[in-house]
């Protein structure tokens, strides 16, 4: 879906140069655009292998153990319908641990696993389980404390101060999470008040029906 998105977008904008006359502006734009790619993906690769190293670190040295018995009581609360134990938990942790350090492509692969474990326990494999909604709602608007890849961006762009933005973007993503996780609880209570009754049946206590028969003597007359 996302291929052909991108796939229209080129098509109409050789179309509109085409017509227009601008087939010089047109080629030098996806040029510009190629090389300004190549330049910020080598300036987020820095990043990212500094922030992935740091992580290596602290899990080597424990931290990160201690950061899931910390984080292990929100999760409990954020996914009631999780088995405690469960696999799904620990990509969920490693997963919510790399987005509070602005690490979304680090985030991503655990964020994969996660939904693959969740699968496993969903019943109806074509709807989301809650559990899978909390997580993805978390992923969407996750509180951030240090967005490292938007200040690995703004140093590619020669930003005067590229970690001035730590502050508005912790409490921007802070809201977000807030309602983030005040419209998951008002979703989930409206989808536990809408579950049908279930059917009674014989193993609920109900009485079956008697059967009835005609009795074997004829009438005599």
């Amino acid at each position: 879906m996302i291929n052909g998105i991108w796939l229209g977008m080129i098509i109409i904008g050789f179309l509109f140069a085409a017509v227009n006359g601008r087939m010089d502006e047109f080629t030098a734009a996806v040029f510009d655009g190629a090389k300004s790619g190549v330049t910020v993906s080598f300036g987020l690769i820095s990043v990212l292998v500094f922030w992935l190293g740091i992580m290596r670190i602290a899990e080597d040295a424990g931290l990160l153990k201690k950061i899931a018995k910390i984080l292990g009581p929100i999760v409990a609360f954020l996914f009631p319908d999780v088995p405690k134990g469960h696999p799904a938990i620990g990509y969920i942790l490693s997963n919510m641990s790399a987005n509070l350090l602005g690490l979304g492509n680090a985030a991503t692969p655990m964020g994969i696993k996660a939904m693959q474990e969740l699968q496993k326990l969903n019943p109806d494999k074509e709807t989301a389980t809650p559990a899978m909604c909390t997580l993805l709602a978390l992923n969407t608007a996750s509180i951030t404390l240090i967005p490292a890849t938007l200040i690995a961006i703004r140093l590619n762009y020669n930003s005067v101060d590229p970690a001035g933005i730590v502050g508005t973007t912790l409490a921007a993503t802070a809201v977000a999470t807030l309602a983030a996780i005040v419209a998951d609880r008002f979703f989930r209570r409206m989808t536990l008040l809408r579950k049908p009754p279930k059917p009674p049946s014989a193993k609920s206590g109900s009485a079956p029906l008697a059967k009835t028969s005609l009795p074997n003597s004829s009438l005599k007359g």
